[in-house]
């Protein structure tokens, strides 16, 4: 796995700390994933007292806004080339502009007094567009830093456990100390006391994060590894990016597998819904979300080690529609049970009675359809993350240009849009019930929710995986091909070293079968 091992000509081949540090840029953007995305609208609405509706749909609203900011913001990363590299610096100063404003929206806000509503509603979305820049800065560098780290194919699929598992110490930790700290405060996750605690905590993590992740690409970040041209690589005009993607088929179905993958995961783990699912059907929050959420990460084990040897032996393409497919197949017995909830005493799940374990066949029945379902599609959540890099590698391979910046905010731009989109059905969804605010784990069962449940947790995740499969099929980047494409590109790299022209070395290798014998092998 390291640089030590022997390699073809122009492979580049990560160092193992690399693989392992790296990806924890994932984990520390993700760490606002969770203290944004799954509870600002709550915040919005519970604590700063604004419309429920506006809370929810101001965040999908606000890709407007990353519509245009995406783009410049990866074409200066493309342009950018400085004593600390391409990528460094970014992830470094989108980690600083998120603290900054999470900390004002969620400490400083509730400070604005309910006379001065209007004042509270433009805050609220200006602290808001702050972060997304800085969210925007920080996670396209785990798409397009990939391309750095390493282009061995069989190296690649092995970022997606790593990087679930930096994204388990991001997410996961976020997730395991809301509930503990939600307790402390009256009102859960409706208390300003808990938002003021929770954003801190959350910053602490995401900078200690960061700064492992800066430490991982720091030697890669570097010219040489900058795709075909390296230095003097020509630099790729605004106006030419949409014709680039337009002509990148892969790169197109991958945004429609990868929107897929985040919706299902981002709607089935909303807390609004896991609330309604544990707390208000289930009657238990406080003894089912931990210990399933737990479950949940537990069967994922096995299924990011199958992901990783399927893609090293068969590519990233079989390996994503392997366990997608595994997910849905074991959704539709969750989506029967939930259908089957509430017909008797006996259809509720229960994990500890009054006298000890008290575990029913339904709730049995649950945990395995639940757990292998969850197991193998949080597996393949992230798989799309490395695919970018693929994809990046095709259009260096198809054109000549190394692109990484645009490739990744073009793909944070649909992750933003699918994740912001998640809060804004879940909002809509709950005001069919007709509540005025989004339920917590204390709000009792309001009839009908039962169907928001099964629509929120297994119907939309289902059609999302459904569009997955349905684009993958179609993607070109098999395993075999990504090796024709590594040879290529570095055979053209090594020319373009030595002096040839990268025109002439685009015209002269194009195929497999024109490369010299040692770029073959």
């Amino acid at each position: 796995m390291g640089e030590q091992t022997a390699k073809a000509p122009g492979l580049n081949r990560a160092k193992t700390y690399q693989l392992v540090l790296f990806p924890l840029n994932n984990g520390a953007t993700n760490v606002y994933y969770v203290l944004v995305l799954s509870y600002i609208a709550t915040f919005g609405s519970k604590v700063l007292a604004l419309s429920m509706l506006f809370a929810s749909v101001m965040v999908t609203g606000m890709r407007l806004f990353d519509a245009i900011t995406d783009p410049i913001i990866g074409a200066l990363m493309d342009r950018t080339n400085g004593k600390f590299g391409k990528f460094r610096p970014f992830m470094v100063i989108g980690n600083l502009i998120m603290a900054a404003s999470i900390l004002a929206l969620y400490c400083l806000t509730p400070l604005i007094p309910a006379s001065a509503m209007g004042l509270r509603y433009a805050a609220f979305v200006a602290l808001y567009a702050v972060w997304v820049i800085g969210y925007t800065f920080q996670t396209s560098c785990t798409r397009s830093g990939q391309t750095v780290l390493t282009n061995d194919p069989k190296q690649r699929p092995l970022f997606t456990i790593f990087n679930t598992v930096g994204s388990l110490l991001g997410m996961g930790a976020m997730q395991f100390f809301a509930p503990i700290l939600a307790k402390n405060y009256e009102g859960g996750y409706a208390s300003a006391g808990f938002f003021r605690t929770l954003a801190p905590v959350g910053i602490v993590i995401s900078i200690l994060l960061t700064l492992l992740a800066v430490i991982g690409i720091w030697e890669k970040d570097q010219p040489k590894y900058f795709g075909i041209g390296g230095e003097v690589s020509e630099k790729v005009k605004l106006h030419e990016y949409l014709q680039i993607i337009k002509n990148n088929n892969p790169m197109q179905r991958l945004m429609v597998a990868g929107a897929g993958c985040k919706l299902a995961l981002s709607i089935a783990t909303n807390t609004t819904v896991l609330c309604m699912l544990y707390g208000c059907m289930m009657g238990n929050y406080d003894g089912l979300y931990l210990p399933m959420m737990v479950l949940g990460y537990v069967f994922s084990v096995p299924f990011f080690l199958l992901t990783v040897r399927t893609s090293q032996k068969q590519g990233q393409k079989a390996s994503l529609m392997k366990y997608v497919s595994v997910a849905f197949l074991c959704y539709i017995g969750v989506l029967v049970l939930l259908l089957l909830w509430g017909k008797s005493d006996a259809f509720t799940l229960s994990i500890m009675g009054e006298n000890g374990l008290s575990i029913n066949l339904y709730t049995i029945l649950f945990i395995a359809f639940f757990g292998i379902g969850y197991g193998a599609y949080y597996a393949t959540a992230d798989m799309p993350i490395p695919m970018v890099a693929d994809c990046s590698d095709y259009e260096t391979y198809r054109s000549g240009n190394y692109i990484p910046g645009i490739m990744g905010t073009l793909f944070s731009l649909v992750d933003k849009l699918v994740s912001s989109l998640s809060a804004t059905v879940v909002g809509i969804a709950v005001s069919f019930v007709g509540l005025e605010s989004l339920p917590t784990q204390y709000d009792p069962y309001t009839p009908g929710m039962n169907r928001v449940v099964i629509v929120l947790f297994c119907i939309i995740p289902m059609v999302a995986w459904a569009a997955t499969l349905i684009a993958m099929k179609g993607y070109s980047l098999t395993g075999e091909k990504m090796k024709e494409i590594q040879a290529v590109n570095a055979c053209r790299r090594d020319a373009v070293a030595n002096g040839m022209k990268l025109e002439e070395a685009m015209t002269k290798w194009q195929t497999l079968d024109q490369l010299p014998a040692e770029y073959r092998g």
